[in-house]
């Protein structure tokens, strides 16, 4: 396959910050790139040069003849006032298609998309459909290379596989940059990631995403081996440096520069191989209360539309739920129920007292963008008080991987991904019984959000995630409750099962004026006494629980016992935490189980 695009030497600083320096690569024909990389390190900044919207410092961008490029941005503005038809036959104007080929494509991609009224005015569509319009936009020029920055923000878990598929079946050259991890796993035929800590600046590897990560983990293992052989070499010319006056004399000069470039080399790869991560960890009240949030037969509908009916919901400590659904379909709405911002139209929500809630907002309506980073941080104080003690605004900012020079900037001067780190550092600050998490993904790198999975998983009260993030709900959640946006909601045991469902869930639902999933009632029917739907599934599914953490324990005490790992202390160290974690588990899953069944038996003695 032919060369495309090539970058040449390509360099690019910002607010005196250097992003990247000397990039040389090319990219081909029927390339699929994900490109990825911790946030700052000029991902986006690099999509739009590659696009010839902005110009490098230095180098340059070398494109084969006629190429056609569509770029679609993380956050497009829409003329509010035109219509979808408007907005996607402008676009497609902008490349000079002959009038019958133009009206082709238009037709085409306004059906691929599925916009029900291409009368619509921007200004009216949701934030989901505002984006898809953004990819029509870019779809309906017929790239040769089509580049996409954080596609899936703001689209739902339906829309998501729906852009998978296509691009998926795009037979152009694509470069998407995204921290989807199983969006990359699907897409991508080849991954790049952009990082200072590799010689070049960055790592190409072809293959998906877990590709990509063996190849990582063998190239870092190399530095990592470099180090210490340089760091050998070192030792035995310093030594022989270090020697007496009459040696002295007769020491080459060659060597004794030999001896310098290696210093600077060994000083080279230990900065490569120093990485920083942010650090999470939420404060629980600590509450002992089991059942912190319940709810019996809720209902709630705007207009003519109902959100769900008959909603049957148990919140309790150790509670890991995931909430999916399309745009629209009620999830944020059921939230503000969760919490008290808004009332059901019929049935009961019971909240523990002095219930302590924290929410992640995923449009950040938290942060005055006005502000300095370190008023953000800290209000109007040089420290903040995290876990009983003080701790200085510096180092509080770096636990974030903010540098000291940025706690004067304003907010808005930013990224996406510094913005999400805000927001979670004040979470941190305030101890919680449930913490709510909108879409946290959005703009977050790979990095920090493996963090987040690790710091919710040791979290010990509950955790409510919404996101189209796969991945992120499959570590995280231990059930999902999906709503179907017609008045019906369905749970599934985990994120496997509803993937294997997910088909069935999203077509059946399309089906308007059918009988909805959650209101599986008669109208002359009681209500449900005793086991709530959802209790009576966490029932059902607590003995294999319990059966795999003891398991899992049988099969770490089996490890610590070998007689070849007695004497590794690294990994008996990570057993020994991975044990406590099991057993702590297993404690939760003991006391949910008792309760549940004496629950289970006073409904059969009263019946």
């Amino acid at each position: 396959m032919g060369n495309v695009l090539s970058c040449q030497s390509l360099s690019k600083s910002y607010t005196g910050r250097t992003l990247f320096d000397d990039l040389t690569f090319g990219i081909d024909e029927g390339d699929k790139i994900g490109l990825i990389g911790p946030n700052g390190s000029g991902k986006s900044t690099l999509v739009k040069i590659l696009a010839g919207i902005v110009e490098p410092d230095d180098g340059e961008v070398i494109q084969r003849r006629d190429l056609r490029v569509s770029y679609v941005p993380q956050e497009d503005r829409h003329d509010e006032d035109a219509t979808v038809g408007e907005i996607i036959t402008k676009s497609g104007e902008e490349v000079g298609f002959v009038d019958y080929v133009l009206e082709a494509s238009i037709d085409s991609t306004i059906k691929l998309f599925g916009f029900p009224d291409k009368d619509a005015k921007a200004g009216t569509l949701s934030g989901g459909w505002k984006k898809r319009l953004s990819l029509a936009k870019g779809l309906v020029q017929q790239p040769d290379v089509l580049v996409l920055d954080e596609p899936t923000n703001h689209l739902d878990l339906e829309s998501v596989l729906a852009l998978e598929k296509l691009l998926t079946e795009f037979d152009k050259t694509l470069i998407v940059v995204t921290h989807d991890r199983a969006f990359l796993e699907s897409v991508t035929n080849r991954v790049v990631e952009l990082n200072r800590q590799y010689p070049k600046g960055f790592l190409s590897v072809v293959g998906n995403y877990s590709t990509f990560l063996i190849n990582k983990q063998e190239k870092l293992s190399e530095q990592q081996n470099l180090e210490s052989s340089l760091a050998s070499k070192v030792r035995r010319e310093v030594a022989w440096l270090q020697r007496g006056a009459r040696a002295r004399q007769t020491k080459s000069v060659h060597r004794i520069e030999q001896a310098g470039k290696l210093i600077d080399e060994l000083g080279e790869v230990k900065q490569r191989n120093t990485t920083s991560k942010i650090e999470i960890g939420f404060q629980s009240s600590g509450r002992k209360t089991r059942e912190l949030v319940t709810s019996k037969s809720v209902s709630k509908s705007y207009a003519d539309k109902k959100l769900f009916s008959n909603l049957e919901l148990l919140i309790t400590n150790r509670t890991r739920l995931g909430l999916v659904g399309r745009n629209g379909s009620g999830k944020t709405t059921l939230l503000k129920m969760i919490i008290g911002q808004v009332a059901p139209d019929k049935g009961e929500i019971k909240r523990a007292p002095d219930l302590k809630i924290v929410w992640f907002d995923q449009n950040r309506q938290q942060l005055d963008t006005e502000q300095t980073l370190q008023k953000a941080l800290s209000s109007d104080s040089d420290s903040v008080v995290y876990q009983g003690r003080p701790i200085h605004i510096t180092t509080w900012a770096k636990k974030f991987l903010f540098s000291p020079e940025q706690l004067r900037l304003p907010i808005n001067r930013l990224s996406g991904g510094e913005q999400s780190r805000i927001l979670i550092a004040n979470l941190m600050l305030q101890t919680a019984d449930i913490i709510i998490l909108d879409e946290p993904t959005n703009d977050l790198d790979i990095p920090s959000l493996e963090v987040l999975e690790e710091s919710l998983e040791e979290f010990p009260g509950a955790v409510i995630l919404v996101t189209h993030d796969r991945l992120m709900l499959d570590e995280v959640s231990d059930q999902i409750l999906a709503l179907n946006g017609n008045g019906g909601c369905e749970y599934f045991s985990g994120y496997d099962q509803f993937d294997q469902d997910v088909d069935r869930f999203f077509a059946d639902n399309k089906k308007a004026g059918k009988k909805e999933k959650g209101d599986t009632r008669s109208k002359n029917s009681k209500p449900q006494v005793g086991l709530s739907t959802p209790e009576k599934r966490e029932l059902e599914g607590l003995p294999k629980k319990i059966d795999d953490a003891e398991k899992g324990l049988e099969k770490i005490h089996e490890e610590m016992t070998k007689p070849a790992n007695m004497s590794n202390f690294p990994l008996l160290a990570e057993l020994h935490v991975k044990q406590k974690a099991l057993e702590k588990e297993l404690e939760h899953l003991f006391s949910r189980w008792e309760l549940l069944e004496a629950k289970a038996k006073e409904t059969s003695a009263v019946t």
